[in-house]
């Protein structure tokens, strides 16, 4: 059982590649188990992945059919770029492999990439807009997302994932329009962080405009916003009060 409480204010150091990748998959497994504690699970629908420490071309993915509030780091599958899952049981899900391995081949600074069908998210990507800086939250996305404005249906092939890594460029997200939200992030952390709070940030644009007109904030001081809480160390901070939490709550996802 866990009951201390951690906090730490940078990432950490590892002393060997396995070590790395225990800690990967924990916060992976803590990652699943938050976005299903928020509802951002439809089914079947909806994947993190993690690049191995080791083999650069291969990521940790979340086994297909199994439920996001149950997956143990023991549970995850790691698959190839080729779509072969080479450690593992369970089969990867086809749109897993189709986008997450191009946005991994298209940016090797990228550990970590978060995509699901979240309720807000996907009723925002219907419109086929960015966000606005209209909240604080919100300016951690200034001019660094972009929108995938081509849905052709269930990705199932890498031509597709591929176009999605082009329409992502450099940027942390990308709204995928009639779709979802897609983030990436130099750690499992910051990834799972920018897609939470992203999809915060889709609801309270919509219930904002449900209400009136939102005032956005002005270009210079968005800009400023976003250099305080848009970089990856502040993406990675953010996430450890939710690791705290979900740990502290289920300490099953660590086995």
């Amino acid at each position: 059982m866990v009951t201390k409480m951690e906090v730490s204010f940078k990432p950490p150091v590892f002393q060997s590649v396995e070590e790395e990748r225990q800690h990967l998959k924990e916060r992976l497994a803590a990652a699943f188990r938050l976005f299903s504690k928020f509802g951002f699970d439809e089914g079947v629908a909806g994947h993190i992945t993690a690049r191995d420490p080791e083999r650069k071309n291969h990521f940790w993915v979340n086994p297909f059919g199994v439920h996001f509030s149950l997956i143990k780091a023991s549970d995850l599958i790691l698959c190839n770029h080729d779509g072969v899952v080479v450690e593992g049981n369970l089969p990867v899900n086809r749109a897993a492999f189709a986008i997450h391995s191009q946005i991994h081949a298209a940016r090797p600074d990228v550990i970590a990439a978060a995509h699901a069908h979240s309720v807000y998210g996907k009723t925002w990507s219907s419109l086929g807009r960015l966000l606005d800086p209209i909240t604080q939250d919100a300016c951690a996305f200034y001019d660094d997302h972009s929108l995938f404005d081509d849905y052709t249906g269930v990705v199932h092939e890498t031509d597709e994932g591929r176009r999605i890594g082009v329409s992502l460029g450099d940027r942390k997200a990308c709204i995928l329009r009639n779709h979802g939200l897609l983030t990436v992030g130099q750690s499992v952390d910051e990834a799972a962080w920018w897609f939470i709070t992203m999809e915060r940030s889709c609801q309270a644009q919509l219930m904002a405009e449900a209400a009136g007109k939102p005032v956005i904030i002005e270009p210079e001081i968005a800009q400023t916003t976003y250099r305080q809480v848009g970089t990856k160390d502040a993406g990675w901070f953010q996430f450890q009060p939710l690791w705290n939490r979900i740990v502290r709550e289920q300490p099953d996802l660590l086995d």
